[in-house]
């Protein structure tokens, strides 16, 4: 997410865990240490596959269109505790948040597998975009690269059950370094935490509060009941009637869902009779016809750019005004693309995502490559500072040419790094304290995945994903070459965990095509056939995107069970059946839709299939159109330099009150730019129609917040002065309220539930196109006609 519609998220990720209130559980006093019951069960379960599945067919309709997918945890979590709210006289024990974690994991994992298996990228890439004709060595003088592959439906199955799991298993040993001694923020699996917080809220109230040290952690003792009561009552705070309503009123927000889903569904369901609905020319028919600038109205898009925010969607107008405003009719009118506008072979619309992908290119690497060097930068002081309290420190320092010249600048010096050093192992030791008291803060172990357990399944997962791949892909790719790719993607997940961490974002393309860059390495064209270059490539960016969803995903759902206090034990096992059932669901419904539509087509353009095969054509050495090679070049330096320009932006340097400055959201973010020009502008104008509608909606709870806060501090301060006749101390205490600093706790909430509201509302918008997809997809097996 970004962007103004992402801020109440962000604040939510700042904030601390303690202030959420702990969840129940059923564990007797002595068996604090042990898994609750209620973590893991079948009820759980099973919903959780039943809306997992719905989302796969949500995401298979929106990948092979536009290539972007979405987790829905909050709208799955939000259906699951709709459910068991409806069916409650029916259970035989209550149902908890620990439960709602179980089926975000489980739905979002089943969920996320049309891309994480590759078919809204990769496998239609490999199987309709290989070029026919006779393959052999770069230089022969031929472009054949061996014409499509021919992937049946239980060869798709093999692979897609050989890439599903790895990355869920090398999550969980990331998990105590990033979510227990780092506490990165994970912004989103933060809100989720906060909304099934909202909507547990009001049984939360009538429950006992676990009990608990202020770290967290079980308490082995008991404390008495009223001091239970007590504990809850001042974690719930003081309540006004306004906020027990938006708190307990969780049938608004599933208000919202479904109307939203209905309007979408009858939308989509209108659309298939009456396909002209899709393209409006909203600038005119010369512009339509010759250009492509048409309008998709379609209220899932228009949720999608809710969803991405409203900086996000203007950058990808950005792009869509770059490429198909200036670029394509450029190449166009030079010759460079003599063809139809819309031609994949030698139109402008091919000719332009080759600019796209050299943005993509420029701004992974950069973004990236800081990634990797930003935890360096941090330490590096404090490792200096350690180094010298060193013996060979001190003796360097002694023999330092500056500490030579003159006796008293030298006892000035020493005196000072004397001071220096000190402080430093005064900090490396409260180092050592803060990450002991970090692992206190996990969860028992009885409910933490065994390092015996990691350690047998993590080299199992790999192996199985090198044996699958050779068994569906052995004739092209060598066991080899499998075991490289997916030892490269475990490095890369790692990339794309802290990422997500940190900026909530997930840069999986940026990683995939970072792979295929790096690949290239591994098989130079002069030592292999222009096909088994280009599928080994292809397959090793797949890996590569595959792992780091998996562990991203899992961690994000991680960050909200360790918040609320659910078991990973159980969200791991849920993740790991949930990616098997995706990976063969995700399978069957891709080949219901190749089977169905026309792929690629008007409908389904596939247009992330054709980024990822000119990524594989230029990293392998085949030759670009006219001029693409030059324009692609100066792109990729002015994305180079854009991209490090946001990056300094985002420094402490440039902050204004702890946020960075308001002109960063001005700088074009690559991705976003270059998805903006591979997708035709009906897309994106919808996305930016979408951005708007966040940016309004922000605006507006944001004033909202501020008057609130405006009026509780001025409250706050009337009731300090009423009280100084009653106690001066306490007097003293409350003039000098957190609330005349910052922003008080119910006005953060109040923002953060308007937040959650909007991100239901669009998910409503995306869920109710999406599912009703299934209903056009049977009206077109059936050659329903359309008006």
């Amino acid at each position: 997410m970004a962007g103004d519609a992402s801020e109440p998220r962000h604040r939510a990720g700042r904030s601390s865990s303690p202030d959420i209130p702990p969840t129940h559980r059923n564990d007797s006093p002595s068996q604090g240490a042990t898994t609750s019951a209620q973590s893991f069960t079948p009820r759980s379960l099973f919903v959780g596959l039943v809306i997992g599945a719905l989302i796969t067919f949500s995401n298979t309709y929106f990948g092979l269109q536009t290539g972007w997918i979405s987790t829905m945890a909050m709208p799955s979590a939000l259906i699951g505790f709709s459910v068991f709210k409806v069916l409650t006289k029916y259970l035989s024990f209550p149902f908890t948040p620990i439960e709602n974690v179980l089926i975000q994991t489980v739905a979002g994992a089943v969920g996320t597998m049309p891309l994480g298996c590759g078919f809204v990228g990769v496998i239609p890439a490999l199987e309709f975009l290989l070029k026919d004709g006779e393959d052999g060595p770069k230089g022969d003088g031929g472009e054949g690269e061996g014409g499509p592959l021919q992937l049946n439906f239980w060869k798709l199955v093999i692979w897609s059950l050989g890439v599903c799991l790895f990355g869920v298993v090398f999550a969980v040993p990331l998990r105590r370094e990033v979510l227990v001694r780092e506490k990165l923020r994970f912004p989103s699996g933060t809100a989720s935490a906060l909304m099934l917080r909202v909507l547990h809220g009001a049984d939360s109230e009538k429950k006992p509060v676990p009990d608990q040290h202020p770290d967290g952690v079980l308490n082995p003792e008991v404390e008495a009941p009223a001091q239970q009561e007590e504990q809850c009552r001042l974690l719930l705070k003081d309540v006004d009637p306004e906020d027990q309503t938006i708190y307990s009123d969780w049938r608004s927000k599933m208000r919202i869902l479904i109307g939203a889903f209905v309007v979408s569904a009858i939308y989509t369901l209108f659309s298939y009779f009456v396909p002209l609905v899709r393209d409006i020319p909203l600038f005119g028919v010369g512009l339509a016809h010759n250009w492509l600038w048409t309008l998709n109205p379609s209220p899932a898009y228009i949720g999608q750019g809710i969803i991405m925010g409203p900086s996000t969607c203007m950058h990808m107008l950005f792009g869509a005004v770059l490429g198909w405003g200036i670029l394509s009719p450029l190449a166009k009118a030079r010759g460079w693309a003599p063809g139809p506008v819309d031609s994949w072979e030698d139109g402008s619309k091919a000719w332009i995502v080759w600019i796209s992908l050299a943005i993509m290119l420029a701004d992974s690497l950069v973004s990236l490559g800081w990634l990797v060097l930003k935890p360096v930068a941090i330490r590096t002081p404090r490792w200096i500072a350690l180094f010298r309290t060193t013996y060979l420190g001190q003796w360097i320092a002694l023999r330092l040419p500056s500490s030579q010249t003159d006796d008293h600048a030298y006892v000035d010096y020493s005196a000072l790094e004397t001071r220096r050093d000190s402080m430093a192992l005064e900090n490396h030791d409260s180092l050592h304290v803060a990450t002991a008291k970090a692992e206190d803060e996990d969860a028992p172990p009885s409910q933490l995945v065994s390092n015996r357990t990691v350690a047998i399944l993590l080299p199992l997962t790999l192996i199985l994903n090198v044996i699958c791949m050779h068994i569906v892909f052995g004739d092209i790719i060598s066991p080899w070459l499998s075991s490289l790719a997916t030892i490269l993607a475990l490095l890369l997940s790692i990339m794309g965990v802290r990422a997500l961490g940190e900026t909530d974002l997930n840069p999986v393309s940026g990683i995939s095509k970072l792979t295929q860059l790096l690949f290239s390495l591994a098989t130079p064209s002069s030592h292999f056939s222009r096909r088994t270059a280009l599928v080994t490539n292809l397959l090793a960016g797949a890996v590569s995107e595959s792992g780091a969803l998996q562990a991203g995903d899992m961690m994000q759902d991680l960050k909200t069970g360790h918040i609320l206090g659910a078991s990973p034990k159980a969200q791991f096992y849920g993740q790991v059946i949930g990616s098997l059932v995706g990976a063969v669901l995700s399978t069957a419904v891709y080949k219901i839709y190749v089977n169905t539509y026309e792929i690629p087509g008007e409908m389904f353009q596939t247009p992330t299939a054709y980024v990822w095969i000119f990524t594989a054509r230029l990293v392998t050495g085949q030759g670009l159109p006219e001029m693409a090679w030059q324009a692609s070049i100066i792109a990729g330096i002015v994305w180079v330099v854009i991209t490090a320009l946001r990056i300094a932006a985002a420094s402490p340097s440039f902050a204004v009150h702890g946020k960075p400055p308001a002109w960063r959201d001005w700088i074009p973010g690559g991705i976003a730019v270059a998805v903006g020009i591979f997708n035709v502008p009906s897309f994106t104008l919808a996305r930016a129609i979408g951005g708007v509608i966040a940016w309004w909606w922000s605006r507006e709870n944001s004033n909202a917040a501020r008057r609130s806060v405006s009026n509780d501090n001025s409250s706050g301060i009337d009731d300090a002065r009423a009280s100084t006749t009653q106690d001066d101390y306490r007097s003293t205490q409350d003039t000098e309220t957190p609330s005349s600093r910052e922003p008080q706790p119910g006005a953060i909430e109040k923002a953060d539930i308007a937040s959650s509201t909007v991100v239901v509302l669009a998910s409503g918008l995306i869920l109710g196109e999406g599912i009703m997809s299934i209903g056009n997809l049977l009206l077109a097996s059936g050659k329903v006609p359309h008006m």
